[in-house]
């Protein structure tokens, strides 16, 4: 998500700052910021928008130092702006922080009763009050660090100077990257490899719950109870082009290796797992009660997103039973929908202004519906529009074909499936909970789909000469066929259709022979005799088929398949998550041998604002 990079040595810093953030640009940002330790004391430079503006403000108000931090920031607490931008500055402590801290909130309230005062909005302000406060009570630097981070939940890479240790960086992460250079007579840390390598290639990984300290001449790394830590060095070989992808060679398939963690940064903060209860911070209480007694719910979205929202009907009509419509928001205005006072319109885009959705919007507004936002984009035009919103957190997404913005929107729909159930009692605590405790077990899953790349790569040499594709699935994975066929449409510009496995008997089979391949999406319940007789059907006709199941399928499909991608087992209604990465990932690797542009496919637009 954001970018973060650290100095300390004999050049100026502003320069290297400067650069270092320019290189972690592809990121994806809404302002940045550098805090650099001058004779003056510790000064502080940040503007909202690009870095050239940062760099305007630098001409103006120039800064000199040998030491400082940068930052540059993707908004998920309080708006894209100078004052909430970083490095947060509270007495002689700066720092910026990538990740989201759960519980800012609580520590805030504390904070605010004790006297303190906060000029931003931001959940990283309250990290640097913590630390200020324990400075103030005589603890060393180090001890003052510790105690604060010991407070936090949630996911944090922060980097620190404090005006009374001129001769060190600070540095702690958990659960956000965070890399320290090592140079000659000169230290570097950041958040990705792209802001060190032209200073240089010898680099050490922080380990969650590591601190470390950086001077001029040396590094220092201790574990959580303080004990100095022996850190084996790598040498990085990337080339300039090779970094900025992390070591990837197009950023979908970086973004593909993000989801695992863009669905914990999701679901994180958001469940009380004890409780069995599901929460969003973003929501007004009267929003909140309006939810507790819709009548209906209506869902509406563009491409991807639409996939998304018909998962999101299967799961709150079986879950919450309240009705639930999905229609793509292209049609939704044209054709007089029937919503009333007590009607929920939830709004799915990734980056809040795409068009067709926003014009839904304003229409359920004219109906008298309230409207529910689900976007990844702070500030964006649906999120300021909507009644509310909720947002997805998976981080600035650079590939055109949506990847980890989707599987964040369906973590969404998933928890808030689960708020719906327990505003309206239609599942139990013990029904949430073990619901809650098998998602948070889907970052692991995932990762463990992500371990068949190889052996789809493989698959798709076999298969990237094909004229057409056909995705089938029976039940909530009928979504999951459509987004697996857009995306080889997206990026490979191969014809691929997504079909309910039923729907194979009536039309779309008299196109099956030995040109076709069809990839089936076998699901774990009493649907599986119903969709194996399909792939039965397929074979013969000398169609190919590549079928993805689990192992207690393994035998029965090996009988009807070309290809079988053996996948975690998962209760039914999470298949989704599991389901979409090999998909993701086949369609990706179909595009490379075909030679078109993964990243920036013809006629694409990451956004469209246009109807």
């Amino acid at each position: 998500m954001c970018g973060i990079i650290g100095y300390i040595g004999k050049d100026n810093a502003k320069e290297i700052l400067i650069d270092g953030l320019k290189r972690l640009e592809y990121r994806g940002y809404d302002s940045a910021g550098i805090a650099i330790l001058s004779e003056k004391g510790i000064e502080i430079r940040r503007k909202k928008g690009k870095i050239v503006e940062l760099e305007k403000e630098l001409e103006k108000a120039p800064v000199s130092g040998q030491i400082g931090i940068g930052h540059t920031r993707w908004a998920t607490h309080g708006e894209p702006s100078d004052w909430n931008a970083h490095p947060h500055l509270v007495g002689k402590v700066a720092l910026v922080h990538n990740g989201i801290i759960e519980n800012y909130l609580e520590l805030k309230k504390e904070l605010i009763t004790k006297g303190r005062k906060f000029n931003s909005e931001t959940d990283s302000e309250v990290i640097a009050h913590l630390i200020d406060e324990q400075l103030n009570n005589g603890n060393s630097s180090e001890q003052a660090i510790r105690s604060a981070i010991s407070r936090l939940k949630g996911a944090i890479a922060v980097v620190i100077l404090i005006e009374t240790e001129p001769d060190s960086i600070f540095a702690f992460k958990r659960a956000s990257p965070l890399i320290v250079g090592l140079g000659k007579d000169m230290n570097i840390i950041a958040s990705d490899i792209p802001a060190i390598l032209p200073h240089t290639r010898q680099i050490i990984a922080l380990e969650d719950e590591e601190l470390a300290v950086l001077s001029k001449n040396y590094v220092k790394i201790k574990d959580s109870s303080g004990k100095p830590l022996q850190r084996e060095m790598i040498q990085v070989s990337w080339n300039s082009a090779m970094a900025e992808k992390a070591g990837f060679k197009h950023f979908m398939l970086k973004e593909i290796f993000e989801q695992p963690r863009a669905l914990t940064e999701t679901i994180m903060g958001r469940v009380q797992l004890e409780k069995g209860l599901v929460g969003f911070d973003e929501l007004s209480p009267e929003l909140e009660n309006f939810i507790s007694r819709a009548r209906q719910v209506h869902i509406t979205a563009c491409g991807t997103a639409y996939h998304a929202g018909l998962v999101g009907k299967h799961l709150i009509e079986q879950w919450a039973r309240i009705p639930c419509f999905v229609e793509i928001a292209s049609e939704f205005r044209y054709r007089k929908p029937l919503l009333d006072k007590e009607t929920l319109v939830i709004l799915v885009s990734q980056s809040g202004e795409t068009a067709d959705t926003l014009c839904a919007e304003e229409e359920s507004k004219k109906l008298g519906a309230k409207t529910l936002a689900i976007c990844n984009v702070l500030g964006s035009s649906l999120s300021r529009k909507a009644d509310g919103v909720i947002y997805t957190r998976a981080g600035p997404e650079i590939g055109v074909a949506s990847t980890k913005a989707f599987i964040t929107q369906l973590g969404i729909f998933y928890l808030l499936a689960i708020y719906l159930s327990q505003q309206r009692n239609s599942l139990s605590q013990e029904e949430r909970i073990q619901l809650l405790e098998e998602l948070f077990k889907m970052p692991g899953m995932i990762e463990q789909t992500l371990e068949l790349d190889p052996a789809i790569e493989e698959i798709a040499r076999k298969y990237y000469q094909s004229k057409i594709f056909f995705y089938i699935a029976r039940g909530i994975n009928c979504a999951i066929a459509l987004e697996g066929a857009l995306k080889l449409k997206e990026i490979s510009y191969i014809h691929a259709e997504g079909y309910p496995a039923g729907e194979l008997k009536h039309g779309p089979i008299a196109l099956i022979d030995n040109n076709a391949t069809l990839v089936g999406l076998v699901p774990s319940n009493v649907l599986f005799p119903k969709i194996f007789s399909n792939l039965m059907e397929v074979k013969a006709r000398q169609g190919k088929v590549i079928a993805l199941g689990n192992k207690d399928q393994e035998d029965k499909l090996k009988e009807k398949s070309d290809e079988l991608l053996i996948l975690p087992r998962v209760r039914a209604e999470l298949e989704p998550l599991i389901l979409t990465p090999p998909l993701q990932l086949l369609a990706y690797h179909i595009a490379v041998l075909n030679g078109t542009d993964v990243d920036q496919p013809r006629n694409l637009a990451k956004s469209v604002t246009v109807e």
